[in-house]
């Protein structure tokens, strides 16, 4: 891996500062400082340098220098990764792409729009909405998170089970690949058959195959009426399955330690009177069939305990962070097998029930990887998957690959190579971490 040292570094800052101006491109260190560390704050890196450009032709200059000298570069959007994926650990250079934040007009006959990579997904929600559409994308880090950021990770979000995941909204990209080359795919045309195509391979590589800079992007019309959003107290995850139907558009699950947690940090009212193992939130369009049996309250309020558990879990210490699925048959098992696993810390459990997907989190636990290495065991022996919807990064790059199907592998392997043969693309994501 190629170093600070090792690299002209020095002679490259010159030329950034002449293409991007000294204002965007950031050396010193505190000012640096909030893109080394990721958002669970378990992963701190080192750069001597961020650079800021504000155009795709100033992202396809600075990427040609970095090819020239061979400068590993990482690719960064609002810096919400939980995976370590979007910070310099071996002091590559920080591709900040915040600036690239414009957004097209909305067709409102098309359904469609054209934004820059740096738009987050909350600005982009509000375009929408102002034209009466909306995006089909929705996660807690709305405020932060960017357009080409969800895209390179392919999130999910809290309406995969209506709307279905980042990679069904885009319709068409515009990438700059490692040598400065820049390919673009945003017209208007709804389908084609011309091939192969290289920009869906752009979704979910997490910045290893190329840059993106913007995006032309699938919306969806907007609900006339606000659906409603029920709380159910749960013996087991099972039962939350129970209340999916046609008019969902969210299935949400937390623990007992997410809601006492989320309860007292956050001064919320407690929801239900009762006692449950397991919450379960649905927002719906049409009125589940709920049990009599079962203890249930309707508020669109309720959001905010499903919401602000994230954040809550992060106020109370450095997470240990695990976003895996299984199959939706063993969803009471894995969570039974979590417990048995005697995990010192704190543990907290919640995610997207329809899919199967879980967010482990573990707080105060002095080994992290010994639980990353126990939780995932746990996760490829019920057939399920190690990575759902927050990526691979740093921290799951070793189980990847020993998880991964030898042949998938050596073609992804080939891929990169393909793409990035010098290794500048954000090289400590899936083969260096």
């Amino acid at each position: 891996m190629i170093t600070d040292e090792e690299t002209p570094l020095d002679g490259a800052l010159d030329r950034f500062r002449e293409v991007l101006g000294p204002e965007h491109v950031l050396t010193d260190s505190d000012m640096i400082a909030g893109y080394v560390r990721d958002w669970t704050g378990r992963w701190t890196g080192h750069t001597r340098a961020v650079i800021r450009p504000g155009s795709v032709e100033e992202v396809q200059e600075v990427v040609q220098i970095c090819h020239e000298h061979s400068l590993p570069l990482v690719p960064q959007g609002g810096n919400t990764g939980l995976v370590g994926g979007s910070i310099p650990h071996r002091g590559e250079v920080v591709f900040s792409l915040r600036r690239l934040d414009r957004l097209g007009p909305v067709d409102e006959k098309r359904h469609e729009v054209t934004v820059g990579a740096g738009v987050t997904v909350a600005t982009l929600q509000a375009h929408a909405r102002r034209a009466g559409l909306d995006y089909g994308v929705d996660l807690a880090s709305r405020d932060s998170a960017t357009i080409g950021g969800t895209i390179a990770t392919n999130a999910g979000g809290m309406n995969v089970v209506a709307n279905g995941d980042t990679r069904r909204q885009v319709l068409g990209l515009e990438v700059v690949f490692a040598d400065g080359t820049v390919a673009s795919r945003l017209g208007g045309v709804a389908k084609e058959s011309t091939g192969p195509d290289p920009f869906q391979l752009m979704v979910g590589s997490e910045g290893t195959l190329g840059i993106i800079t913007a995006a032309r992007l699938r919306l969806l019309p907007r609900l006339e009426a606000e659906p409603m959003v029920i709380l159910v107290g749960v013996e087991h995850l099972s039962e939350g399955l129970d209340l999916l139907g046609p008019g969902s558009n969210a299935l949400e699950f937390f623990d007992r330690s997410c809601l006492e947690a989320v309860i007292g940090q956050r001064r919320l009212p407690r929801p239900l009177s009762g006692d449950h193992p397991f919450y379960i939130l649905v927002e719906t369009r049409s009125t589940p069939e709920v049990p009599d049996s079962v203890e249930a309250v309707v508020d669109r309020r309720l959001w905010a305990y499903r919401e602000q558990i994230t954040e809550t879990v992060n106020q109370i210490g450095v997470p240990v962070k695990l976003d895996v699925a299984v199959p939706l048959g063993r969803l009471d098992e894995f969570a039974a097998a979590v417990a048995s696993l005697g995990l010192e810390g704190q543990v907290f459990l919640y995610g997207h029930l329809a899919e199967g997907n879980f967010h482990v989190n573990v707080v105060s636990n002095p080994d992290p990887e010994t639980v990353v290495d126990r939780v995932l065991r746990v996760v490829v022996e019920m057939d399920g998957v190690i990575a759902s919807e927050h990526g691979i990064g740093v921290a799951k790059a070793a189980w990847w690959r020993a998880s991964t199907d030898p042949a998938t592998l050596a073609i992804n392997r080939q891929i990169k190579e393909a793409f990035d043969p010098r290794r500048i693309l954000n090289p400590e994501v899936f083969w260096g971490g």
